[in-house]
């Protein structure tokens, strides 16, 4: 499903797609799917595309959803995979890539 979720963002021109593996040092999930989008309108567009191409694909819904195209962060839980779609600012921010810099590189798209 991981690979799956990148080439759906890749389809829509989401940018900067790290895939990190976090096995087996956290329960949280397997894999975090790090995203970049250029506006809030893409940001949805984004995280609305995953949603709708993975029920299609692997007849499932993410067990939680959290934030908005507009609130600069959206996140979509899968389980086993979480995906998060940021506005750049955000992204800076938050800098999940350094919080998780443990974590395996597994997929870095610029």
């Amino acid at each position: 499903m991981t690979h799956f979720i990148v080439q759906t963002l890749e389809d829509k021109k989401g940018s900067d797609i790290v895939v990190l593996d976090l096995r087996p040092d956290t329960v949280i999930a397997d894999f975090f799917v790090i995203c970049s989008a250029n506006s809030d309108r893409q940001a949805k567009a984004l995280a609305d595309n995953v949603r709708e191409k993975v029920k299609e694909t692997y007849q499932t819904l993410p067990t939680s959803t959290e934030g908005k195209g507009n609130s600069g962060w959206v996140l979509l839980d899968y389980g086993e995979v979480i995906v998060h779609v940021f506005l750049e600012e955000e992204r800076r921010f938050y800098n999940l890539e350094e919080l998780w810099n443990k974590a395996t590189v597994l997929v870095n798209i610029q």
